[in-house]
């Protein structure tokens, strides 16, 4: 009885929790539909009549060409911290070397690194190198805050991972690159997938660098754009309302997709050694 009570409890809860999470979703939703004056004299009735218009016209203000740029800084910038992670944590993992400790104080010092307190320096060294207002200079800027810890959690992985299978591969004769693109990569699925949500939701709702580093209004990001539809004087709320909606559709997709092996990224370890 005792046991039943628990689960019928813990059940509650788990319920009460996906509602606190899912209900201001769903109001944004909804409001989405809204005239301004319903969002502001009934914001919790359904619309009187659904205003499928404020979708369109928030695409139309600009939000499909920062979707758009988004889209393609976003997945930059997570492809190349998530392979620059993987190919630090093996050696520094895997591998002995002398100098090991310490490019494991300075790859995980960069953890300590505000972006806040570089953003002046980085400003300066992208209009130098010529990373100025370019997809590639965010690329690269954003993607190198997200290497540390991706580089943490992916080391803590690879140390899990039985080192036996390495020896085995290097006594059939394979090379220290076919055994990481052929053995460690495809095991280490769970963990990329976990490193990759989390960086492509840091960067695609980063709104600092994408303000300081790119100056055409054809290439800044979804953030920009999102504030950029409050006007100095007036705001469509609900057209604002629709354009958040639609920023948060790629970051619900790519969950979606990366779920199963981003749980087992948090559960699993790999093979014991």
């Amino acid at each position: 009885m005792a046991k039943k009570i628990g689960h019928v409890i813990i059940v509650a809860l788990l319920i009460l929790f996906a509602v606190i999470i899912f209900l201001p979703l769903i109001w944004m939703i909804l409001t989405g539909f809204k005239t301004n004056k319903e969002l502001f004299l009934e914001p919790w009735k359904l619309p009187e009549v659904w205003q499928f218009h404020n979708y369109l016209d928030a695409w139309k203000a600009g939000i499909g060409t920062f979707f758009k740029n988004s889209v393609i800084i976003t997945v930059g910038s997570t492809v190349f911290s998530t392979l620059l992670a993987c190919f630090a944590a093996y050696p520094i993992s895997r591998i002995r070397f002398s100098t090991k400790k310490i490019w494991v104080v300075i790859i995980l010092g960069g953890l300590m690194l505000a972006p806040q307190s570089a953003v002046i320096s980085l400003f300066k060294m992208a209009k130098v190198i010529g990373l100025y207002d370019s997809y590639i200079g965010m690329m690269i800027i954003t993607g190198a805050f997200r290497i540390p810890f991706a580089t943490f959690l992916i080391m803590t992985f690879y140390k899990d991972i039985s080192v036996s299978l390495d020896e085995s591969a290097f006594i059939d004769g394979a090379k220290t690159r076919q055994v990481f693109w052929k053995i460690i990569m495809p095991l280490s699925k769970p963990i990329i997938a976990s490193c990759a949500i989390v960086s492509f939701r840091a960067v695609w709702n980063e709104l600092m660098f994408a303000n300081v580093l790119l100056e055409s209004t054809a290439k800044k990001t979804i953030p920009v754009g999102l504030v950029n539809l409050q006007g100095t004087t007036t705001t469509n709320w609900t057209m604002l309302m629709a354009g958040m909606v639609i920023a948060s559709v790629p970051l619900i997709v790519v969950f979606l997709i990366l779920q199963k092996q981003f749980i087992r990224g948090l559960t699993a370890g790999g093979v014991k050694g």
